[in-house]
């Protein structure tokens, strides 16, 4: 049977035998196509990421040859003029045809998603990360397309050590799993869940003055590296280990991260405008929207004159607008856009980017920005966190793009925050690192309705009108400076 490995060294097998791939940009290309989970990926998008710098002059035809050998690689069998059934044309592009129990990354994110008692769960999850051998996609690290799979594919990784810990405890495992959530909370020190499980399995073990100490550990932690007390969920765990109210087992960890979203019930579809000068990309948008339950396709520019006309015909609720686009480029647009009354969600996308740019339309108050190589399900989730008034930044390029402007001088940036609760900082500090209402409202275990209305009271304190303002706000005023790590 044909398989493929993407969590460790990158490998496609027929049985135990693996299969000669070609070199470097050739592997490229299908690991590209196993990102995309089986849907079409345009060539013009093949084209752009696996040639950051700029493309060489030959580079459709390089493609297709690289995806005539891979072919002849992945089905040695197959008839010279019969069809793929493996790497398929699949216009605009091509597309990986694959079961998930042939691709290790898919099976894994399967079985992360396991629901059931706590034996199905630690059964699932124990397979699950049995699949990893090394760090996903490492090979390809320098291609942005692969490194923010696999920051997803290794969130879904610290995701799954934590609900199979949660099941454990659960089955009395407690003796057995504190070594490894002592490590666990080392690697990941900013995370809450690795600190409440280590301290419940030490508590279960009758070690209660170690469990308090591991919270001391954390909230050391996290006063030095985020200005933070414990979680209101962690202090009551520290209070009832003191009271030793500890008898019933915990409930399991949190739920997996991207859970499929339903449509509104009731509600109709939110129509997006796509505005993107590649006809591929634009195509590529087209088909994903159009193939979301709750998603509407309303149109689509090819420039941002074009853009700001589609937006006023159609009155979508919510535009994807890329950042870099003739006549008119996107930051342009998107102030114009954002100027009218009534205006939609305005999302910027982009390949890599001017980071000054970026920093610039977070100024101008667009909902977040996301990259033209992010998974499908990543564009979903930010069409989806505009709408509802969220916003949906990727933490990691945002501490990026910031760290070359904070501290520039500004006379117009936003008047000092003195004056405001330390409650409404923290949820300052959390908006300011990309994390959405939903993960502010787990990280401070608050209701996710106060944590709305604390980004409202914000934006009319310092006179904002986006979430994505607040960003810019927390550190051009230095309640957050760069370089300093998410909490999850």
């Amino acid at each position: 049977m044909l398989t493929f490995t993407a969590l460790g060294p990158f490998r496609a097998w027929i049985g135990p035998d693996p299969l000669d791939l070609g070199g470097q940009r050739q592997r490229a290309v299908l690991a590209r196509l196993l990102v995309a989970g089986g849907r079409a990926v345009p060539v013009g998008t093949l084209i752009d990421e696996l040639w950051p710098a700029g493309p060489p002059a030959q580079a459709l035809s390089t493609i297709q040859g690289y995806v005539s050998r891979l072919r002849r690689a992945l089905e040695p069998a197959r008839a010279p003029r019969e069809e793929a059934a493996v790497l398929v044309s699949a216009p605009p592009g091509y597309a990986l045809r694959a079961r998930p129990d042939q691709v290790d990354s898919w099976r894994f994110e399967a079985l992360v998603r396991t629901e059931g008692t706590a034996e199905q769960v630690w059964a699932a999850l124990d397979t699950a990360l049995a699949l990893w051998r090394g760090p996903a996609l490492a090979e390809f690290g320098e291609l942005l397309w692969a490194a923010t799979e696999a920051a997803r594919l290794e969130e879904l990784r610290l995701t799954a050590v934590e609900r199979r810990a949660a099941a454990g405890l659960a089955l009395g495992r407690a003796t057995a799993l504190v070594p490894d959530l002592e490590a666990h909370a080392a690697a990941c020190p900013l995370r809450e869940e690795p600190w409440r499980l280590l301290a419940l399995a030490l508590y279960r073990t009758g070690r209660q003055g170690d469990a308090l100490a591991a919270l001391r550990r954390a909230r050391a932690l996290w006063r030095d590296e985020l200005g933070l007390d414990l979680t209101a969920g962690l202090q009551r765990l520290e209070a009832d280990i003191l009271a030793q109210r500890l008898d019933a087992p915990a409930p399991q960890g949190p739920a997996t991260p991207y859970p499929p979203r339903a449509p509104r019930e009731g509600a109709h579809p939110l129509r997006v405008l796509v505005a993107d000068d590649q006809a591929l990309v634009r195509t590529g948008l087209r088909v994903m929207l159009a193939a979301e339950p709750g998603l509407e396709f309303a149109g689509e520019a090819a420039d941002g004159e074009h853009a700001i006309a589609a937006v006023r015909e159609t009155r979508p609720d919510v535009v994807l607008l890329d950042i870099q686009m003739p006549h008119l480029d996107g930051l342009a647009a998107a102030r114009r856009i954002l100027a009218d009354p009534d205006p939609p969600k305005v999302i910027m996308m982009t390949t890599f980017g001017s980071d000054e740019n970026l920093y610039a339309a977070l100024r101008a108050g667009v909902s977040g920005f996301v990259l033209k190589t992010s998974p499908p399900e990543q564009l979903v989730a930010a069409v989806h966190a505009a709408s509802a008034g969220d916003a949906l930044i990727d933490p990691a390029v945002t501490t990026r793009l910031i760290a070359g402007f904070a501290g520039r001088a500004d006379p117009g940036s936003p008047p000092a925050l003195a004056g405001l609760p330390d409650s409404r900082l923290d949820v300052l500090k959390l908006v300011a690192r990309g994390l959405t209402n939903q993960q502010i409202a787990q990280t401070l275990s608050l209701p996710e309705p106060e944590v709305a209305g604390a980004v409202r009271a914000l934006l009319e304190h310092l006179g904002l009108f986006e979430r994505a303002q607040l960003v810019v706000a927390a550190y051009e005023s230095g309640l957050v400076t760069p370089g300093t790590a998410a909490p999850r």
